[in-house]
């Protein structure tokens, strides 16, 4: 289960904040040793939240651009992880073509979360840490990383 694959791709709903966060990280954790993407179903806008809750733990999300799982040009991964109910739907559909195994990691949108700017932060900074663990745990980094 631990043996790390070489091409993972992280999926949601609009690829703005839970896939987003879950590539940055595993990139920010093993560099180019792993090919990491993420893709949404449907488009979505870069989360500004998103953006500093990353920023945070030192992690530039800026600069990301959401995609959808439709306009992927390279299908050749090892490892869908889907972060949704509907990602894991699409991603199913996705390995009737395609060799890639399929993890459904049931992950909490903060973007849903409301009140005040202090309570949507630490909503999402609670699915940032989670995706950091469940990312830790999954593919065990075996060199220093300060994060």
């Amino acid at each position: 289960m631990n043996d790390i694959p070489d091409a993972v791709l992280f999926a949601c709903n609009m690829n703005a904040v839970r896939s987003a966060m879950a590539e940055s990280i595993l990139k920010y954790l093993h560099g180019h040793r792993v090919y990491v993407d993420s893709a949404g179903v449907r488009q979505g806008d870069p989360d500004h939240f998103a953006i500093e809750v990353m920023e945070e733990i030192g992690i530039d999300l800026s600069r990301h651009k959401p995609k959808m799982l439709d306009d992927l040009e390279d299908t050749s991964y090892d490892l869908i992880v889907t972060l949704s109910p509907e990602a894991q739907h699409h991603a199913i559909e996705m390995t009737r073509t395609m060799a890639a195994e399929v993890e459904f990691w049931p992950t909490l949108d903060p973007s849903f979360i409301t009140g005040n700017r202090d309570r949507r932060l630490g909503a999402y900074r609670q699915i940032r840490d989670q995706l950091l663990e469940r990312i830790k745990e999954r593919f065990p980094v075996t060199h220093a990383v300060d994060i």
